[in-house]
């Protein structure tokens, strides 16, 4: 599984405006077909993430890459480019009362998911330490922020 995760960066990370839109356009995209075209984006496969507002309390999707740890559960990066705040649905997810659990949407289907934020400790050090390895991209969006980049782990809780 490792080689068959590592991508190298062939394109210009886009602005965090960009990533909003592109992202709303790659959902629309994966709601409609289960295409490789769509659900596998620049050799990277990717997640329809579910949450709950913290705020509003409504459902809100966001398409992610995601990256498989050793144990093979997916992983995806709050990293936002390197914005200097988390993304809004890292945000939602930290809270537990709106989000106990995720559902998440892949290619081959549909599941729940008790979601884990790694945020430090040495899991997390080891972890961003594989991961940069495959898409060193990530190493970059780390050196534009000082906050640290957390990584959520999305095991396969439950099937829907």
């Amino acid at each position: 599984m490792r080689d068959e995760q590592r991508v190298e960066q062939a394109w210009e990370t886009p602005s965090h405006d960009e990533i909003v839109s592109l992202t709303k356009q790659h959902v629309a995209a994966m709601e409609m077909t289960d295409d490789d075209v769509v659900w596998v984006q620049a050799g990277m496969h990717h997640v329809l993430l579910h949450t709950v507002g913290r705020k509003s309390g409504k459902t809100h999707k966001v398409a992610l890459p995601t990256w498989r740890d050793p144990e093979g559960h997916r992983i995806v990066v709050a990293s936002f480019a390197g914005a200097p705040a988390p993304p809004s649905w890292f945000l939602n997810l930290s809270d537990r009362q709106a989000n106990p659990r995720v559902r998440c949407r892949v290619q081959t289907g549909e599941y729940w998911s008790v979601h884990e934020t790694l945020d430090d400790g040495p899991e997390r050090d080891h972890l961003w330490d594989l991961l940069v390895r495959d898409r060193a991209w990530y190493a970059d969006y780390q050196a534009r922020t000082e906050r640290i980049i957390p990584l959520v782990r999305l095991p396969e809780t439950e099937a829907i």
